[in-house]
């Protein structure tokens, strides 16, 4: 995994599963990313678990995956924290931004975004159907917030230079839903900042999210986004990455069936160039990945 070095030592990242469903090797070489990196390079890791989802999440997945991280070796320098747990932190970040203009009530479906936008195979935009809805006239109506035309410039430490118009790719930001859930794209740049996290390491699937998580950074005032690497992906025999809902081998069914942790970070390596499939330690890892890097 060539990658330029981060920013500084003491930086601090974070490893930020959704307890949806047991963890895979997918999540696997991405914990390998962000440990190996913070390890080889003096940073710091925080846990976070991603339950905004309040239909999906559930406390077993949550304790099956603090279980299978210890089990694995990956331990955060910090208590994990919940997204559950910090609803006062979305809703305050959410008023700030009220207070500048630039939320508006919206009560559109996904139905009603499609009929006038037209059937799309990638990310749907919202078209701004709602922008002139003031927020006090629709007070169980979802919230989104202005993401006006700018062009996001940044350079992925793995990728290089990258630009994204996040007001082309997705319209204004989708903050809390119609059933006052808070959104993944809204809720961690508000924890990211929050917790001053400096460098975010994650899969390339979310690499697209980028450029509107550090527009909205800059709107809740973040004076410098975090640095960004996004890893290579696990994928399956047809090309599509590990996921939890269905049901790809849990690292938990890898350790009923005899492997050990080496074995088991060796598998989910190779999706990073980090093995060919051997069994690996954690040092090993880490020497691997600080090998790799370039000024």
């Amino acid at each position: 995994m060539l990658l330029k070095r981060p920013p500084a030592n003491g930086f601090v990242t974070r490893f930020a599963p959704a307890p949806t469903g047991f963890l895979h090797l997918g999540h696997v070489a991405s914990a390998i990313a962000v440990w190996g990196v913070a390890r080889a390079f003096g940073g710091r890791v925080l846990l976070r678990l991603e339950d905004h989802d309040q239909v999906r999440s559930r406390p077993e997945y949550e304790e099956a995956i603090i279980e299978d991280l210890h089990w694995l070796g990956f331990e955060p320098d910090e208590a994990p924290v919940r997204q559950s747990d910090r609803h006062s932190l979305y809703r305050d970040a959410l008023h700030r931004l009220h207070a500048h203009g630039l939320v508006y009530a919206c009560g559109c479906s996904r139905k009603t975004i499609e009929r006038a936008t037209g059937p799309s195979d990638g990310e749907i935009r919202y078209p701004g159907l709602c922008r002139d809805t003031p927020v006090d006239s629709a007070a169980e109506a979802a919230r989104r917030v202005r993401m006006d035309r700018c062009t996001i410039s940044f350079e992925d430490l793995r990728l290089g230079r990258i630009e994204q118009t996040p007001s082309d790719q997705c319209g204004d930001l989708l903050a809390r839903d119609r059933l006052s859930h808070w959104t993944y794209q809204f809720a961690v740049v508000v924890d990211d900042l929050d917790q001053n996290v400096d460098l975010v390491i994650r899969g390339e699937d979310l690499l697209t999210s980028t450029g509107r998580q550090i527009q909205l950074s800059e709107l809740l005032g973040r004076p410098m986004p975090p640095a960004f690497l996004h890893h290579p992906l696990i994928v399956d025999a047809t090309g599509s990455k590990l996921s939890k809902s269905r049901g790809d081998t849990a690292v938990r069914e890898l350790r009923a069936s005899g492997q050990n942790v080496e074995q088991v970070l060796g598998a989910a390596a190779v999706a990073l160039g980090l093995s060919q499939g051997e069994p690996v330690s954690h040092l090993e890892l880490a020497a691997r990945i600080k090998d790799a890097a370039v000024d």
